[in-house]
């Protein structure tokens, strides 16, 4: 089988979008603020009710990947349908920073990781990992999550289907 064969017959199975985010503490207690770091995740899941926890595949080698190995606080945004800006621009190949990624994108920080959580997604959970597992050309972490909100009732999940951004409707 082809890569290129099993992406195509994976690319038929519709997922939510979501935004794992993270913040850098930073390497000097004395100096700047650390950064925050966000991918764009559509392999994301429930593992467990009791205790609470999820699971996200992040593709090795990555920064979140990196940063994920030292931080084992992170927060998930479930976002809306409106909110496919926000999934593009954080799934872009190539990025240097994230730090302009965030600049106008409306979040709060989450007072259990101080990650960035986006303002109006469906659904927000903050995370601590429990378990990396390695998987092929990913890793899958699994997170207990330390809470969940619902900052915003307004709107459907944002899809990913066929290789685009979709709405369920």
């Amino acid at each position: 089988m082809s890569t290129d064969d099993f992406r195509a017959a994976l690319s038929r199975l519709a997922s939510g979008v979501v935004l794992l985010t993270a913040h850098e503490p930073p390497l000097d207690p004395e100096g700047p603020a650390g950064e925050d770091a966000g991918m764009t995740a559509t392999a994301f899941m429930s593992v467990s009710l009791d205790p609470p926890l999820v699971l996200v595949s992040i593709r090795n080698g990555s920064r979140m990947d990196d940063l994920l190995d030292d931080q084992p606080l992170w927060a998930v945004s479930l976002l809306t349908e409106s909110q496919s800006h926000i999934a593009g621009r954080f799934a872009m190949k190539g990025r240097i920073s994230d730090r302009l990624l965030f600049e106008d994108i409306p979040y709060v920080r989450g007072a259990h990781t101080g990650a960035p959580l986006v303002g109006g997604a469906l659904a927000t959970l903050e995370c601590r990992t429990e378990r990396l597992v390695p998987a092929g050309d990913h890793t899958l972490v699994i997170g207990r999550v330390l809470s969940a909100a619902l900052p915003s009732a307004d709107g459907g999940p944002l899809m990913y289907f066929r290789g685009r951004y979709r709405h369920l409707s």
